[in-house]
This record gives C-alpha cells, sequence and structure tokens, in this order.
C-alpha cells in the first residue's frame, strides 16, 4: 500500500468555536514522508507544528498542538478528516490560532478533499499494526481505550454520561474506508448547562447554536432558555421531543456517539501514522484519546525497533555510495555502509551488502568467512554518522568521533552473500555536538547486532 496525498490544493475558511477568530486554511499537497504539518502563516517566522501526539499541549474542549512556542487550536475535526481519507502527506498554511468549526463536523473538510481528489505516492504507506492486546484504563472518568488486531482500522464507541436526555449511546465504523459516508457529518455536542460555564471561561466565542447539538433536560429552567437565546440571538428555542435544542435536528440517531467516534479518529491520528487493528473506545474524551495515541507511539517505538525495516530493493535509494561519500569523510577499503534508504527525524536506515571479495575476508576466517563483530558496529556506526552530518548545512566541513559503545551484542554470525540492514533511532536530541544512538543490525528478519552508540561531531581543521 502507497502514501497518498490530495491532488491539488483547497482552501477553506471559517470562525475558531473558542476563540470567534476568523481562519484561513490552505491544504497542499506534500512529498512522501512529509507528515501531516500545520504552518502558521500569520507568524513572521512561518513555524511549523508537526501533528503528533508529542505536541499536545491541551485538552480542555479540543484538541490543542504547540511546538517551538507555536499554537493551533481545534486540530480534531481535519485531522480526522485527513485521516479518514486516509491521507500521509500534507501541508496546512492557517492564518491563526484555531481551526475553523464549520458545522461542527468534519463534513465540509472531507467532501472538499473528496471533491479534490488524492494521488498515490511511489513510497510504502507507514502502518502501525496492532498485534497484540493493547489498552489504557482511567478509573476516575471510567474510560476504557483499547486496541486489539484486526485486518482493517476499525472502531468500536460507547458513551455514557448519566444523562436522562443523552441516553447510553454506541457508534461502529467497521472500516475507516467508511468515514466520509458513515461519520464525517456527526456534529460536535454539549449540555445546556454546560453554556453558562464554557461562555464564563471565555470559550465557545464561535460558537452560534447553528454548529453543535445542544442536549437539554425536559425541565430546563425557562429564565435559562431565554438568556441563552438572546446569547446567541435564537428565537422560539424550546427542548425537543430527542431531548435537544430545536434549533437542530439530529442527522442520525446516536449523531453524539457518531461525533465521538470522529474525536477518536481524529486524536489517533496523531500517531503519524496509518493504524490497522481495531479501537474500542468507552467514555472516550481528548485526554484520554491523546493519552491512549502516546502509549501507542510507545509501543510502536519499542516494536518498530525489534523489527527489521522493509526495503523494496527495486527502488533507487536515498543515498547511494557516491552520495554517501559527499557526508562522510571514509573512503575505501574503509567505507562499509552501502546505501542509505530512508532518513527521518530522528532514525536512519542503511544497508551494507556483505560480499565475499571483502578484503577482510582473507584472514577472518579464510575456511568459515566472519565478518568481525568490530567492523559490524562500524558499518552500524557510519549509517549513525550519515544520520547527524546530514542535517549540518555543510556536513563536509565535520567528523564524527566515537566516544562511548555500550550494550554491544552478537547474536549471529555475519557472512558473506548476507544483507545487513540497520535502524539507528536517536536515544536523546543532539545536543552541544553530541548524538546518543541505539543501533541494530538486521539479517532475514532477525537481530544480528546491537549496541548503544555515542560520538561527538567535531568541526575539521581546516
Amino acid at each position: 500500500m502507497k502514501q497518498k496525498t490530495l491532488k491539488n490544493i483547497i482552501s477553506v475558511s471559517g470562525f475558531g468555536i473558542h476563540t470567534g477568530v476568523k481562519t484561513n486554511v490552505i491544504l497542499k499537497p506534500a512529498k512522501e514522508d512529509t507528515g501531516i504539518i500545520f504552518i502558521r502563516t500569520d507568524i513572521k517566522e512561518k513555524p511549523k507544528i508537526k501533528a503528533l501526539v508529542k505536541n499536545v499541549f491541551s485538552t480542555e474542549r479540543s484538541t490543542n498542538l504547540k511546538e517551538n512556542n507555536a499554537e493551533i487550536r481545534t486540530v480534531e475535526h481535519l485531522l480526522a478528516s485527513i485521516a479518514g481519507s486516509e491521507i500521509d502527506n500534507l501541508i496546512i498554511e492557517v492564518d491563526n490560532i484555531e481551526i475553523p468549526i464549520l458545522d461542527g463536523s468534519a463534513k465540509k473538510y472531507s467532501e472538499l478533499i473528496t471533491k479534490t481528489g488524492t494521488i498515490y505516492q511511489n513510497k510504502t504507506k507507514k502502518i502501525f499494526e496492532i498485534k497484540r492486546r493493547i489498552s489504557i484504563i482511567d478509573d476516575e472518568s471510567g474510560t476504557q481505550l483499547i486496541a486489539t488486531p484486526a485486518n482493517e482500522y476499525q472502531i468500536d464507541v460507547e458513551i455514557d454520561f448519566n444523562s436522562e436526555a443523552l441516553k447510553k449511546q454506541k457508534a461502529s465504523l467497521c472500516s475507516i474506508k467508511d468515514f466520509n459516508s458513515e461519520i464525517s457529518s456527526s456534529r460536535t455536542f454539549c449540555f445546556f448547562d454546560e453554556l453558562e460555564t464554557l461562555i464564563d471561561k471565555d470559550l465557545i466565542k464561535g460558537g452560534d447554536l447553528d454548529n453543535a447539538i445542544v442536549i437539554a433536560e425536559k425541565n430546563i429552567n425557562n429564565d435559562k432558555l431565554q438568556k441563552i437565546s438572546k446569547l446567541f440571538k435564537k428565537e422560539n428555542l424550546e427542548v425537543s421531543n430527542e431531548g435537544i435544542l430545536n434549533n437542530l435536528t439530529l442527522r442520525y440517531e446516536n449523531e453524539p456517539a457518531r461525533h465521538k467516534l470522529l474525536d477518536v479518529i481524529g486524536d489517533l491520528s496523531l500517531l503519524g501514522v496509518a493504524i490497522k487493528g481495531k479501537i474500542q473506545a468507552i467514555k472516550p474524551g481528548h485526554k484520554n484519546n491523546t493519552k491512549f495515541a502516546k502509549y501507542l507511539s510507545t509501543v510502536m517505538n519499542e516494536e518498530m525497533k525489534k523489527t527489521a525495516p522493509i526495503i523494496d530493493f527495486t527502488k533507487n535509494p536515498l543515498y547511494d555510495k557516491e552520495k554517501i561519500k559527499t557526508i562522510l569523510p571514509h573512503r575505501k577499503p574503509f567505507l562499509f555502509i552501502d546505501e542509505i534508504r530512508e532518513i527521518g527525524e530522528d532514525y536512519i536506515i542503511g544497508v551494507k551488502f556483505v560480499k565475499k571479495e571483502e578484503e577482510y575476508f582473507e584472514g577472518h576466517f579464510p575456511q568459515e568467512p566472519v565478518m568481525p563483530g568490530v567492523l559490524q558496529l562500524e558499518t552500524m556506526a557510519q549509517a549513525g554518522g550519515v544520520l547527524i552530518l546530514s542535517k549540518e548545512k555543510n556536513p563536509e566541513n565535520f567528523l564524527t568521533f566515537f566516544m562511548k559503545i555500550d550494550n554491544a551484542k552478537f547474536k549471529k554470525k555475519v557472512i558473506p552473500g548476507d544483507i545487513l540492514i540497520f535502524r539507528l533511532n536517536l536515544i536523546s536530541p543532539i545536543r552541544r555536538g553530541l548524538c546518543h544512538m541505539h543501533g541494530k543490525g538486521f539479517v532475514n528478519g532477525k537481530i544480528v547486532v546491537e549496541a548503544d552508540l555515542l560520538a561527538q561531531i567535531s568541526p575539521k581543521n581546516i
């Protein structure tokens, strides 16, 4: 399965439900492996905010992201429409702090994406496959979020607010492919008694009763009803037989549950990859949704470190040996890494083709050639060096030096004919020229070598 992006640019404008400010949003196609990135065009530096769970800083009534002091708020509906359209790469330019609420659902975003269309890209889609039960339980709220194996992305949601008006509801999505038709039009909701509180907190400045279902008990105080009527300039407000204010008509009998399902999809999209598995959410909310996304991210990263990267050798590498030479100072016979296949923010995947012509096999050992463990570590370190120096503007002006090797393990012989695939992940961000990485080498899907490497970046004596 390949990655996807938009065919063409999409523009949409509207008001933020909490800030009341008008925001113009432009969705732009993006190259492979970009992910979903917000750009605040109203700020001089045009800062980027990646749609990743690590950037969540607030979940009060919405999901809000911050990166390097730049914020973008109420992202969940737009992100749900992107995930529901199975888009992997997108640039989202916004000229204010909050994503427009529109009609309170993801309907318009999904319709615009469908109308514009999407295109497949060359690189393989990044998917986190749920292979075991993963769950969190919040005793205080009664929330349960559970992930289990399934053939595709599915979601079950159950809500229960102990309300006479809004009774226990369930909603299900059997396939993410049905999001646009089954879930996207489901609008947000709140309880009538919450309106005054939200107003007092300086929230819902952009709320106008046309973009939210208001749940109301039958015995609602008439004075309060009149107060809300005047505040939102709505005449003849009353409680319908469905237990909601009569300003709106439900699109589905279980529209609130469907909207909570929409929110789950938007929040879990912050994992940064597609999900293959079933999600069961009981009493979900933004706080616990994003908490679960963080937990899934931790599990995914740990499993990824143990799993051999899948490489399509029919495709050209990101860096071949000649391009590697523009970054690393190593030369024959001590340039061992042959290809770089992928570089991410905090990881790199490299390849060594172990050939019988390698000079060290003449002595190690002639009768039973084995790649020396120290050279496996050197090759691993060279891949890590590419990761480090590729982030420098002029990599040819820098060198990397070993400072420490810890926890080195050799689990299987590496022999001529093997394809040795390395994955290195940063253990911590690069600071003060120090780079701490954990690396694993795989042959035929099995780990053959691993170690923790500490290196220092130093400028050349030019």
